[in-house]
């Protein structure tokens, strides 16, 4: 707690011959991080013709679920299925190596991908043929109002015939200019069909490309004339007739894309997983450095895991290995990773943290502060009873539901666990419970402070947390730069602040404990005294604008925490204006229905739903907010590397590897 993981520098030379199985055995522990090993000048590892197929089969596996599920029954979705999703069963794969992996996918696809690529097709053939026999039909509907056999309105060797719609605005002008550049040799078919005419144009052959550049030019949609003899509306029942004959057809190949789907959809996934993972290990091949009968690799492993990584290697080379295990030296620092290590019931704080960026290795980690307060803030801010009991019952369902899978939603429903119980605890101090429903009722209401006639009281308080918190901040920069010999930026940057802060506090207690005005006086004069003096050193020319601009910092910092009283006020206001709109509305009667009661009833549930969403909203935002800005920027830089293990994601399929 409140240092990263201790990170151990592993460095390891191998014959050639076992590269394969000793990366898919770091890949499946999933503990060191992968780093380029630092040699200039020599060969560097590259993926072989095998990880180059993983990455095909891939993406050829990838298309291939995308086609099948379609054809599979729609996955039951809603609340249920996110508060509690189905885990997935994890298949095992005995590893004998990627080229033998590698056979096993061609023979799963050369089995599975005809049969899916045949069904594939069938569909879109039909579909293309439905298409096209619906164009048809609506064709045929549009030519049974001028009733002429439909094979008098094909062209024939000297004739040419064009039927389509037009404007008919545009028609009168239209059939005119025709029978002008065809010099009469020109016969038109009218019919108004709303807000465009059917048009039939006949020509001779010679005159059709002048016809036809004229109706282009008219904005002439032309109508495709269907197959078959005789009058439209005699064609009209036999097409329907063959539409459904494909449907049903259509409908057939879909079951039988349904049969191939439940068959395969499932190896599918399992396949694509395993040609991932690899793919993922060949990213890596360029970290390695090799010669013809070796290959060497650096890893960055935590030190609880050494052990179990150095016995795993030994075993897997028959012990033909050079494997050195070393700290990091001083240059390297600022390289290592860093892997946050707190608390299991902190741990999952740990999101947020990472969310601005890691500490440095040699730095503090803030998680377990940020824990508490982070909390508090929330619950300060929402302070409400029922808000909070609403919001840990969503939490706790959340919680359980996805305890299997330790997902995103696992450690975000935790995190809102604690600031749910926060949030109870301060109602309850408050005494607000859907804000003053419960004073509303007649019921007396036990409550420490009330947010909405003290809230200068509120006020005060919020600033006075908010001093506490950057007092804090300030003197944990102070540990972290005097630990790493940085003393003048811990003398000069950070003490001063901590003066200037107990100073503050001091003035604000004098008049209750009778603490001399020369106490606080000195303490804040040497603290602005050692601030004067960091900002000229650090500063030099600009000291005299910057001493102003960062000591108004520090003002608009500290008073940033009035969001603490801000965000209380707003959630007892918005459930006030509920519980107000609610009682109006009451007394409602129509005849002997007491309506009011039960319209009052949806606004109390409704409204006091919203006001706990949009008000959670507001307090995760603001209480993050005053961490990641506030907090933080008085000695967390967040500029460490991220420990990110090389690690095999699998969700169905599990590895038996072959030593």
């Amino acid at each position: 707690m409140f240092k990263p993981e201790e990170i151990v520098k592993v460095e390891i030379i191998t014959l050639a011959r076992f590269r394969d199985t000793l990366l898919t055995y770091l890949h499946e522990m999933g503990v060191a991080q992968l780093d380029e090993v630092p040699i200039e000048g020599i060969q560097r590892d590259t993926p072989n013709e095998f990880y180059r197929k993983a990455t095909s089969y891939s993406i050829t596996l990838s298309r291939l679920i995308d086609t099948v599920k379609h054809y599979l029954p729609p996955r039951k979705g809603g609340i249920k299925e996110f508060i509690f999703p189905e885990e997935k069963k994890k298949r095992k794969y005995k590893y004998r190596g990627i080229e033998e992996l590698i056979k096993d996918v061609e023979k799963f696809l050369g089995e599975a991908e005809p049969k899916i690529r045949e069904v594939e097709s069938e569909v879109s053939r039909l579909n293309n043929e439905i298409s096209a026999l619906k164009d048809s039909l609506n064709a045929l509907e549009l030519l049974s109002s001028l009733n002429i056999e439909i094979e008098n309105l094909r062209g024939r060797s000297f004739l040419s015939v064009e039927v389509g719609l037009v404007d008919r605005e545009k028609v009168e002008n239209l059939i005119k200019e025709l029978e002008e550049i065809a010099e009469g040799r020109v016969f038109t078919l009218r019919k108004d069909l709303a807000a465009k005419s059917l048009l039939v144009v006949v020509s001779l052959r010679k005159d059709s490309g002048k016809v036809i550049s004229l109706l282009a030019k008219y904005g002439f949609e032309k109508i495709e004339i269907p197959e078959g003899e005789g009058l439209p509306k005699d064609l009209i029942p036999k097409y329907i007739e063959r539409i459904k004959g494909k449907e049903k057809e259509l409908e057939d190949v879909k079951l039988k894309g349904r049969e191939i789907a439940e068959k395969y959809y499932e190896d599918l996934v399992f396949y694509k997983e395993l040609m991932d993972n690899e793919r993922e290990k060949s990213n890596f091949l360029s970290y390695l450095v090799r010669t013809e009968m070796t290959f060497g690799l650096l890893a960055w492993v935590p030190k609880k895991d050494v052990e179990k990584v150095v016995e795993g290697v030994k075993r897997i080379t028959n012990g033909i290995a050079y494997i050195e295990v070393r700290e990091p030296s001083e240059e390297e620092i600022e390289n290592v990773p860093v892997k946050l290590k707190n608390p299991e019931f902190i741990s999952h704080f740990e999101m947020l943290t990472e969310m601005y960026g890691v500490p440095k290795y040699n730095e503090i980690d803030p998680t377990p502060i940020l824990a508490f307060t982070y909390s508090f803030f929330f619950g300060f801010m929402l302070t409400d009873f029922v808000y909070g009991l609403l919001l840990g019952v969503i939490s706790a369902l959340l919680v359980k539901g996805h305890s299997k899978l330790k997902d995103g939603t696992w450690k975000f429903a935790k995190i809102m666990l604690w600031a749910s119980a926060f949030t109870m605890v301060l109602g309850i101090l408050f005494g607000s419970y859907c804000g003053n429903l419960l004073d509303m009722a007649g019921v007396k209401v036990p409550r420490l402070l009330d947010t909405m006639s003290e809230a200068l009281t509120v006020l005060v308080m919020a600033l006075a947390i908010g001093l506490g918190h950057l007092f804090t901040g300030y003197i944990l920069g102070f540990i972290v730069n005097w630990k790493n010999g940085d003393k003048r930026a811990a003398i000069l940057e950070q003490l001063p602040w901590v003066f200037i802060i107990i100073g503050i506090t001091l003035f604000a207690l004098s008049s209750k404990l009778g603490i001399p005005q020369i106490a606080f006086k000195a303490v804040f004069g040497v603290g602005l005294a050692l601030f004067v003096v960091g900002e000229i050193v650090n500063n030099k020319g600009m000291a005299v604008l910057l001493t102003i601009s960062d000591f108004f910092g520090f003002i608009g910092n500290w008073l940033s925490y009035a969001r603490l009283m801000a965000l209380a006020l707003a959630t007892s206001g918005i459930a006030l204006v509920i519980n107000i709109i609610a009682n109006m509305v009451w007394g409602l009667k129509i005849g002997p229905i007491p309506l009011g009661i039960l319209i009052g009833i949806v606004i109390l549930i409704g409204g006091h739903i919203f006001s706990t969403a949009i008000n959670a909203l507001g307090a995760f935002v603001h209480a993050l907010r005053l961490h990641y800005v506030e907090f933080f920027g008085t000695f967390y830089s967040g500029e460490g590397r991220k420990f990110e293990p090389f690690a095999a994601k699998r969700e169905v399929s599990e590895l038996e590897i072959e030593s």
